[in-house]
């Protein structure tokens, strides 16, 4: 089993790192917030919902009743409207396009780009995010499709952060990178 420090809470991290999906939904939360209140979204969400956390619960549910767990206090985002949005259009594509696996994204023995083409596809991902989500998965899970160097991030990311330590390490590598590009 993977270990994962996104958050402070060892529930959260475990849930990164049993479910798949829960991962997906942290990817899909982390933007304009702190990576730990993103990564903290879905155990917040997975003890809101009726029923399991998985992309066919979700899927399942009406995007008005998903905005009220997102809103409902504390909310699970910055902008609950926007991000219960998202989740449930990932949730559905991973329910129509992957039937219900994310693991379907990469699990077939597909190349790198391929893998990564259909991570940007996921509503909400662009080439960032992506590639993010494929160091994740590299650094952490051991899904090594045939060509990922040069497609997992040459930056600082979350794939960086292997101990709680390295949360705080990554905030202050990724500001000083940020001011090297500019």
């Amino acid at each position: 089993m993977a270990e994962i420090f996104f958050t402070a809470e060892p529930e959260a991290n475990a849930l990164l790192a049993d479910n798949s999906f829960a991962l997906l939904v942290g990817l899909v939360l982390y933007q304009q917030v702190p990576v730990e209140k993103a990564f903290a979204g879905p155990y917040v969400l997975a003890g809101r919902i009726d029923g399991p956390l998985e992309a066919a619960t979700v899927a399942a549910m009406d995007p008005t009743a998903l905005e009220e767990v997102f809103r409902a206090k504390p909310a699970i985002h910055r902008f609950p409207a926007n991000m219960a949005k998202r989740t449930h259009g990932v949730a559905r594509h991973v329910v129509d396009r992957l039937d219900g696996e994310p693991e379907h994204l990469w699990d077939d023995g597909a190349d790198g780009a391929t893998v990564l083409g259909r991570m940007k596809e996921l509503p909400g991902f662009g080439d960032y995010k992506a590639r993010v989500y494929l160091g994740v998965l590299a650094a952490h899970f051991g899904v090594r499709p045939l060509g990922i160097e040069g497609l997992v991030p040459d930056w600082p990311s979350i794939a960086d952060v292997t101990s709680a330590a390295d949360l705080a390490e990554l905030k202050a590598r990724k500001k000083a990178w940020k001011e090297s590009q500019s």
